[in-house]
């Protein structure tokens, strides 16, 4: 719905909220399995994870060059694996194009991320770190804040003050990301640049 909204805000159409909500959701399969792919694409970053933390808490990886050895190779695999997803975030833009099916969005999301891929990565990673600084932040004092609230006065237990919040940041969250990635497409559509 987001980037049905900017799509048509920035081709300078009048659009109302309402019209967005009934229209965008057409590509919503194509969406789920370019989701799919980008899961699939993150397997190899999660199990690498899920190995060298099973290593490090059985003590198999404990001496200094095997530990740094193991890192080095998680955070490789780790950025293979962001490397790979990169155009996969395009291919969620462009699969909301009328009548695009998502392996050819998938396609045309890579053509367009040639030369481009670290360069996007990079950016990729500071949205990334723009919003868990926000989560930590803004969530932080909220959860403090609300366990000291709740320990002086019982009478306030019931109120779902954290959750509330979370589903505040979460809804911002999904909506800054989708509009970030959108804009970011949009900067390499137009860029007349040729890829570095």
């Amino acid at each position: 719905t987001v980037v049905w909204l900017l799509r048509s805000t920035m081709a300078g159409k009048k659009v109302k909220l309402r019209d967005a909500l009934y229209s965008a959701g057409a590509p919503i399969l194509p969406t789920f399995l370019l989701f799919l792919v980008f899961l699939i694409q993150l397997v190899p970053a999660a199990l690498a994870i899920i190995v060298a933390s099973a290593g490090w808490q059985s003590g198999f990886i404990q001496q200094g060059v095997a530990s740094m050895a193991a890192a080095l190779g998680l955070a490789l695999i780790v950025v293979a694996s962001l490397y790979w997803i990169v155009s996969t975030w395009f291919a969620l833009v462009v699969v909301t194009l009328p009548g695009m099916y998502p392996f050819r969005a998938l396609a045309i999301a890579g053509d367009l991320v040639i030369g481009r891929r670290l360069r996007l990565l990079c950016r990729i990673i500071w949205l990334l770190l723009t919003v868990v600084s926000w989560w930590v932040v803004i969530m932080v004092p909220i959860i403090l804040l609300d366990a000291f609230i709740k320990s002086k006065f019982e009478q306030t237990h019931w109120v779902p003050v954290v959750p509330f919040f979370l589903l505040l940041m979460s809804t911002f969250t999904i909506i800054w990301t989708a509009t970030y990635i959108y804009l970011l497409y949009r900067k390499v559509v137009d860029d007349d640049a040729s890829p570095a």
